[in-house]
């Protein structure tokens, strides 16, 4: 049994400014064997896809891999990024020789000038490669994806967890079902259903609802009925402003149209019935500092602060409103400010105290760059390995940093480019000493909960201007279709 893997993933903030070009995804991408070796023991789809083939004795046959260096968001894919890794995989699919099926690891929030759906021309194009063999398809949480990609795909599994937590096992399940699907054990059919809802990533902690009761009722609808292989819900990504936007439901039943219809659509309407918890209002940065500085006050702490609106890294919004308000006790792991980066690594050494204006320099919604004093602590690039659940283990290295010290325990990192710490390794990695901190920033939506929820007695998530706003109407749609709660539908009933 021989069963290529491929994968193509782009989670595309199209709210940034330049476009996204090959030189940004092929430093990282992985071709032939080392799609197998650089995975293998991290927890991610494609050991999940190693683990199901091992136990199976089915041979993988690797193509190509293709995925982002790290760093700040960029936005629409040009069409020939896009065209290149598509081709190339289809090309690879073509040229491997006789297959039994292909699991491809795929985003579902990729955004590609000229292609309405790129996911699903994805597929399309690996089906017009391989002909009538059966394709499994994994998808991240936010994905946006439609009907579109059921009609092309064998089978679509989305990951149940945010933060992700289950890729291994969302992917080793894929493998399973592509498995028993080409020995002829199940014949898998894929239904989506959509109920309209647009919401901001803060809002979608699948530990808490509502999409934990949302993802409760998939369960329910799993343990209950036994031709139901996966079900699962893709709240989406509400920064990809694209005709497919918002949250779908997928399911793949063996063999019975009906019952995956009725699955789906169950838990859509399910999820409308919630719809305005998924779209609270939040504080902005004033009042956020206000509130987390008295819960320090009272013995609550650390207290982790949320600011989910900076997909590039340089907003200074909630750094001006702790220095304003006197905090003590805190660090922010990364203002990314290149400019100022490159003039601390070329004029400054560890121990000088120096005078910086940071941050504040992408656009209007980043805030004005904020001055700061300090003792440079650490500089360099620090490489590290993740620590808590997601990702245990992976590598992270970083760019150029420069730690200063601003007194009374403050501590600003500043970066060549977007830095977060979505474990403690972030902020051990440059020196700091998360024990005697009373306010960890970050500037992260939920990925930070599955470690730091266990480090922090309160995890604040406020709505700071940025073009990841939480308050999605304060976002300039254009493709956003007619009747998306709460864009187009404000208060819909």
């Amino acid at each position: 049994m021989r069963i290529a893997v491929a994968g193509f993933a782009d989670e595309t903030c199209t709210f940034c400014l330049e476009p996204t070009t090959e030189e940004r995804f092929e430093p990282a991408t992985l071709r032939g064997a080392a799609v197998l070796e650089e995975n293998r023991g991290i927890p991610n789809y494609i050991n999940g896809y190693i683990i199901a083939a091992e136990e199976a004795g089915a041979e993988l046959v690797p193509i190509v891999y293709a995925r982002k260096t790290p760093g700040g968001f960029q936005s629409w894919l040009t069409r020939a990024c896009f065209d290149k890794y598509a081709d190339e995989i289809a090309e690879g699919l073509r040229d491997a020789g006789e297959l039994d099926g292909v699991l491809l690891a795929l985003h579902g929030a990729m955004a590609v000038t000229g292609v309405p759906r790129p996911e699903a021309e994805i597929v399309r194009r690996a089906r017009a490669a391989v002909g009538d063999v059966p394709i499994m398809v994994t998808l991240d949480l936010h994905a946006n994806e439609d009907e579109e990609m059921a009609e092309v795909a064998d089978g679509v599994f989305v990951i149940k967890t945010y933060p992700h937590v289950d890729t291994e096992e969302t992917g080793a399940a894929a493998a399973r079902c592509l498995i028993e699907t080409i020995r002829g054990n199940i014949d898998p059919v894929v239904a989506c259903h959509r109920p309209g809802i647009v919401s901001a990533s803060i809002f979608q902690a699948t530990s808490y609802h509502p999409m934990k009761d949302v993802l409760a009722r998939c369960a329910e609808w799993e343990e209950r009925e036994p031709d139901l292989c996966y079900l699962a819900v893709a709240p989406g990504y509400a920064y990809a402003d694209v005709p497919d936007i918002g949250m779908s439901v997928w399911a793949v039943a063996d063999g019975d149209r009906d019952l995956a219809e009725r699955a789906a659509a169950d838990v859509a309407d399910f999820a409308w019935s919630l719809r305005h918890a998924f779209a609270r209002d939040l504080p902005g940065p004033r009042a956020a500092v206000e509130e987390v500085m008295a819960l320090v006050e009272d013995g609550q702490k650390p207290v982790v602060i949320a600011d989910g609106a900076d997909r590039i890294g340089d907003t200074t919004h909630v750094l001006r409103e702790l220095l304003r308000g006197g905090a003590k006790n805190w660090a922010i792991p990364g203002i990314a400010d290149p400019t100022v980066a490159r003039e601390l690594e070329e004029s400054a050494s560890v121990g000088d105290t120096v005078t910086v204006t940071v941050g504040g320099w992408y656009n209007e919604a980043s805030g004005d760059p904020v001055e700061i004093s300090g003792t440079v602590e650490f500089m360099g690039r620090p490489r590290y390995q993740l620590v808590g659940p997601m990702g245990k283990g992976s590598t992270v290295q970083d760019g150029f940093v420069a730690r200063l010290n601003l007194g009374d325990n403050r501590h600003v990192v500043v970066s060549e480019r977007m830095r977060g710490s979505n474990d403690s390794a972030g902020l051990t990695s440059v020196g700091i000493d998360i024990e005697g901190l009373d306010i960890i920033v970050l500037k992260d939506r939920v990925h930070h909960r599955a470690f730091w929820d266990d480090v922090a007695k309160v995890d604040f998530p406020i709505n700071a201007p940025g073009i990841g706003y939480a308050d999605l109407r304060e976002l300039e749609y254009e493709n956003v279709p007619g009747g998306a709660f709460p864009i187009n539908r404000d208060g819909a009933e």
